[in-house]
């Protein structure tokens, strides 16, 4: 395990160090994706997209989005929670392990069962074990949070002293906007982000590929009322697409549903359909992976 994530980010880096920096060609445009073609996907959801072609600077939005509102980011928070914590050390790699204590993080009665054991940095992403994140957030501390997301752009930036808990549905809100530009940012190399901790993310965030692009993602979701989980949920798929030879794109859709069923598997696919129609990822990436 620890060898192979070494191999993929030692690759990452060379190829990340030679990418950077993406200039932007020709004229920007924002170019509407009508909803036509899902109407029944979309039937009592309310969703916002936005993607941005970092190639040419075109931004490509879903009819009816409303792309400023800020909501709470859900697990989508793991992208710059899994920075701060490689980069101030926290967790060295993603190789970093922590055992559950059951005692101090009881298992709720949701928990799927790969959160109730001890895991990697690596695993806690890709399963989004909230354990894990929530023993990084008390260790990081709330001013680190502060001065990281307010520099970074990322929200609100709301996050109080001795939390552990502010992305899931409590101070730290971001909009779909927000979290475009906060990739854009991390991806063109303006947060100073080091290459060693984006090639990290590139292997945590791997989601699929296909005909030479690679999908990275998140996402995040929780109810509208923390006591009723069968009632709305709201919910995100946050990410980026690294192509071959060009420039990245990255993405951002939230979603309102009557259900986390609604929501649960809508995220992925609708996003993956909204950057085909956009021409942004190649015919069949949704049946590749």
């Amino acid at each position: 395990m620890t060898l192979k994530v070494n191999i993929q980010i030692t690759a990452l880096i060379t190829a990340t160090a030679l990418c950077l920096s993406y200039p932007v060609t020709g004229h920007a445009e924002t170019r509407y994706l009508p909803t036509d073609a899902h109407a029944q996907e979309l039937e009592g959801l309310t969703v916002s997209f936005l993607a941005r072609d970092l190639e040419t600077g075109d931004y490509f939005v879903l009819e009816g989005s409303d792309i400023d509102a800020r909501e709470a980011p859900w697990s989508t928070f793991k992208i710059p929670n899994l920075l701060i914590a490689l980069e101030a050390g926290v967790a060295p790699s993603l190789d970093t392990w922590r055992d559950w204590d059951a005692d101090r993080r009881p298992a709720a009665a949701h928990w799927p069962e790969a959160w109730k054991e001890g895991q990697t940095l690596g695993e806690a992403f890709s399963r989004s074990s909230v354990w894990y994140f929530q023993d990084l957030a008390l260790e990081i501390g709330g001013s680190v949070y502060r001065e990281k997301l307010e520099d970074w752009g990322y929200g609100n930036a709301d996050v109080p002293d001795g939390t552990d808990d502010f992305w899931l549905g409590a101070s730290l809100q971001i909009s779909v906007r927000e979290q475009v530009d906060f990739l854009e940012d991390l991806l063109t190399g303006k947060l100073g982000v080091s290459e060693t901790t984006l090639a990290a993310l590139d292997v945590a965030s791997q989601a699929g590929q296909a005909s030479g692009t690679s999908l990275h993602g998140k996402t995040g979701s929780g109810p509208d009322d923390p006591a009723n989980i069968d009632g709305t949920f709201s919910g995100w798929y946050v990410g980026y697409l690294r192509r071959e030879a060009r420039a990245p794109v990255v993405f951002a859709l939230h979603v309102a549903a009557p259900s986390f069923s609604a929501l649960r598997d809508l995220r992925r696919e609708l996003s993956l359909r909204l950057l085909e129609d956009a021409g942004l990822a190649p015919p069949g990436m949704l049946a590749a992976n």
